[in-house]
């Protein structure tokens, strides 16, 4: 199963956000087939990683990508224009040949989720193949409908560049805080050893006495 690939109308997108801040309804694509090539193998690359595949959101993961040219990939994209703006329910999920799910009935599931055993259920057909919803319902091949309210995207529907530093900014804060954790842990490690040193000293003279007697 590889999750974030599916189909807008009769092109292949990954979906690198769920949904548009302010707009539910709407995600942020990418339409791979118009990729340059290094961009798509990037792009493939973080998709089929574990980090893109356990990411809840693939531009988290995209944006701690670092590509062959030092750019960053989200970046890339954004100043590539590649991140298009579409509506959730024309956008069919397919993890693999026998499931496919709509995006927005699909971005329901995963907030009922949390306490939801009918919730898990649905998302688990999915993941096992078995399907959700009707590809052919409510779809069509038109992209997005137009901003009725200010949201994150520009016109374009592309991101701009106060979005790409509020996510620098959130990934930076949790940098921060797995860094403590770490440097913590480095502490803890380094007491430990700090006790069990006198004790390594203390075997190491009774044996050098031992071999001088």
């Amino acid at each position: 199963m590889l999750k974030h690939v599916g189909r807008h109308g009769e092109k292949k997108v990954v979906v690198a956000y769920n949904t548009v801040p302010g707009e539910d309804h709407m995600a942020l694509v990418i339409y791979s087939d118009s990729l340059p090539s290094m961009l798509h193998d990037e792009v493939m690359k973080v998709i089929e990683s574990p980090a893109g595949q356990t990411a809840k959101s693939l531009a988290d993961a995209l944006f701690r990508n670092i590509m062959p040219d030092g750019n960053n990939t989200l970046g890339a994209l954004h100043k590539g224009g590649f991140l298009k703006k579409v509506q959730t329910k024309q956008v069919i999920l397919k993890p693999n040949a026998k499931s496919s799910v709509r995006l927005d009935e699909l971005n329901e599931i995963l907030k009922k989720m949390e306490g939801s055993a009918e919730a898990a259920k649905k998302l688990a057909d999915i993941d096992a193949g078995r399907g959700y919803a009707d590809p052919s319902k409510n779809v069509s091949r038109d992209v997005g409908e137009p901003v009725k309210t200010e949201a994150a995207v520009n016109t374009n529907g592309v991101l701009t560049d106060a979005d790409l530093a509020s996510q620098r900014l959130d990934q930076a804060t949790k940098m921060e805080s797995q860094a403590k954790t770490l440097l913590a842990e480095a502490k803890r490690l380094k007491e430990e050893a700090s006790s069990l040193a006198p004790k390594t000293k203390a075997k190491n003279v009774r044996a050098t006495k031992k071999t001088i007697a």
